[in-house]
This record gives structure tokens, sequence and C-alpha cells, in this order.
């Protein structure tokens, strides 16, 4: 009887896994490694993100920017953009549901290149996200795990 209990509470848990939608990914996200959180939120029927905490706000090395001063989006391409806060930069747009735990079709910017990525998302569980940035075909690419804070 206990064996059955728990075969029918793992074939829940995965059934809840494999139903996830669009609500089950918004919300706030924190970064492998703590660095960063993101926030993800509608924007249409599409998904996208923003950065809303960051462990080190403010630059501390003089290589990177002036110290003590708010960090900048300052490896942007556009010159016009290098100023923008990194705190509410938007960098994540346009990812489109693909089934019922997957996005794709959207584009990640990284603000510590400068450089943009085709990207794609997949719900892991309730408390994992995995991204994946890639040029060309996603083979070409690294994984981006996010988990709730």
């Amino acid at each position: 009887m206990k064996v059955w209990t728990f075969v029918a509470t793992i074939l829940l848990t995965a059934a809840t896994a494999f139903a996830a939608g669009p609500v089950d990914v918004l919300g706030l996200w924190k970064t492998d490694g703590g660095d960063s959180q993101l926030e993800l939120f509608t924007c249409g029927e599409k998904i996208c993100a923003k950065i809303v905490w960051l462990k080190v706000p403010k630059y501390i090395d003089s290589n990177d920017g002036p110290v003590g001063r708010t960090k900048v989006d300052r490896k942007n391409p556009k010159p016009a953009l290098r100023n923008r806060p990194i705190l509410g930069l938007q960098v994540v747009n346009g990812l489109t549901a693909r089934g019922s735990n997957r996005w794709d079709k959207g584009v990640c910017y990284d603000p510590e290149t400068g450089k943009s990525y085709k990207c794609k998302m997949q719900l892991k569980s309730h408390k994992r996200l995995e991204m994946r940035g890639y040029i060309g075909i996603s083979l070409i690419g690294r994984n981006f795990g996010l988990t709730r804070p």
C-alpha cells in the first residue's frame, strides 16, 4: 500500500510539472550563483524579464566603472544606451509559448558583454527554470539556470 501511495505521489508531481503554463514562470527568479534576480512578466502574449536585484549594484573596481556609482549598461553596442542602469534593464524579450512548459523564439541580452542571443527556456520544476542563449542553432550556446528565491 505504501508503495502505491509513493508511486501515485510521484506521478501527480510529474503531471503538475509538465502541466505548467505561463503563470507558473511569472515572478521572481534568482540566477545561479545568486548575483542577481530577474522578474519574469508578460509582455502581450509573450514572456519578458528584467533585472530587479543585484548583489553588487555599484561598481567596486575602477576597471569596471567609477567606484561607488550605480552599474550601467556600459558595454551596449549602441553608445546612446550605455548610461542605462542595469537595475530595471529588460534582458529577455519575446519568449513564445511552445507547449506547456517551454518557450522559445526570444532574445536574451547579456549586459556583461553587451551581446544579444536567441533564447529559449524550459520550466524543469516549480522551483527550477533553465534558459538557453545561443547563436544560430541551440547546439551552439550555454544554459543559464534560475531558481525561485
